[in-house]
């Protein structure tokens, strides 16, 4: 597929596309006439990637564990750090405090939702 349908399937501008090729997050394959041409898979990828990015992480992690993603999961870190290891445990921490918090945000609005429609 072309970068503007990839786009529009993502609700990704184009510009963002690039930039993600840019850092090595999405490989398009090129045609003769030099346009991209984007695989079907990438389709979630692209939704992962962007979910991983509102989580709060940068894409140089992104980057390193987006083969974790995989079905089936590839894991292979023959350079992980100890301090990328804390890293992601600090990042994994982070995102588990911020569920919790959606998750209380989510139910306070149901309950003002049932509550507003009771009275109604």
């Amino acid at each position: 597929m072309r970068i503007g349908e990839l786009a529009k399937l993502t609700d990704t501008p184009t510009r963002l596309l690039r930039y993600y090729e840019e850092q090595g997050l999405i490989e398009p394959h090129r045609r003769e006439n030099g346009y991209r041409d984007y695989d079907d898979y990438l389709v979630d990828r692209v939704m992962q990637i962007r979910g991983l990015l509102d989580a709060g992480l940068p894409t140089r992690i992104i980057k390193q564990i987006l083969p974790c993603l995989d079905k089936p999961r590839t894991i292979h870190f023959a350079d992980a750090t100890p301090e990328m290891l804390a890293t992601l445990e600090r990042e994994r921490d982070r995102m588990t405090r911020r569920i919790t918090c959606l998750g209380r945000n989510r139910d306070a609005i149901d309950d003002y939702l049932r509550t507003v429609r009771a009275l109604a």
